[in-house]
């Protein structure tokens, strides 16, 4: 990738950007692993998310276009852009073929998931602060979505498994997505669509366990929620003084 000029960089994250969105319309698309994928059916799953909260995907596939598109018009031989493409590259890449794989084999979609998720905080971390709208906003709400989504297949598969007990594994997973999240805002202060991202699958754990009275679950999603707000609102306030 290195030796590409500067445009086929900025094209090539545009069309992987594209394929990635693609995918859905060319499979069955998804909303979560199926029960039966694990050798312990995991029906109702506390760590998932409810089904509503995967149409976040929508949003997610279009801003990461607009993106990349205003990536080739303005800013194609941009530094700031230039050293984020590759590991954005590498993670939509793997994202293309995900929902297929994830379709017949959870845990080769586990680490793949894992693998896009590297790739997308990477490209994060890497995004310089100007062109939030078009740079760090998709970014941001991709990796944070991702944040969660990695954490939740880990947690299926723990349980699915046998490992951990189905509410285990979903308290440890979705501690660690926490971490994961505190982590990324801490080095990266106020990125608004990356901290949405993570909420709006914690709200989707919440709605989830809301049907079940799942307590533990419910107050850590909760306490987790309020500490990304804290965190994302300090940072976002101490850039607009800086």
């Amino acid at each position: 990738m290195a030796c590409l000029p500067d445009r086929a960089k900025a094209t090539l994250v545009f069309v992987l950007a594209t394929g990635f969105a693609l995918s859905p319309v060319l499979s069955d698309g998804f909303a979560g692993f199926r029960p039966d994928q694990f050798p312990v059916p995991q029906i109702n799953a506390p760590v998932q998310p409810a089904g509503y909260a995967f149409a976040l995907w929508g949003l997610i596939y279009l801003w990461l276009i607009l993106g990349a598109g205003f990536g080739i018009l303005c800013r194609a031989k941009a530094s700031d852009w230039q050293r984020l493409r590759a590991p954005l590259m590498i993670s939509l890449g793997l994202g293309i073929f995900w929902i297929p794989v994830a379709q017949l084999h959870v845990l080769w979609a586990t680490v793949m998931i894992w693998a896009m998720l590297a790739g997308a905080i990477w490209a994060l971390l890497r995004a310089h602060y100007r062109d939030r709208l078009w740079l760090e906003g998709p970014i941001g709400l991709y990796a944070g979505w991702l944040t969660a989504a990695s954490c939740v297949a880990l947690g299926l598969v723990l349980a699915g498994y046998g490992i951990l007990n189905a509410q285990a594994a979903a308290l440890a997973m979705l501690g660690l997505a926490l971490v994961i999240t505190l982590a990324v805002l801490l080095a990266r202060p106020g990125t608004l669509s990356y901290g949405f991202g993570v909420g709006w699958a914690l709200i989707g754990v919440i709605v989830r366990n809301l049907e079940t009275g799942n307590t533990p679950v419910l107050a850590l999603c909760l306490a987790g929620l309020s500490l990304i707000i804290l965190v994302t609102w300090r940072g976002w306030r101490a850039l607009s003084r800086a």
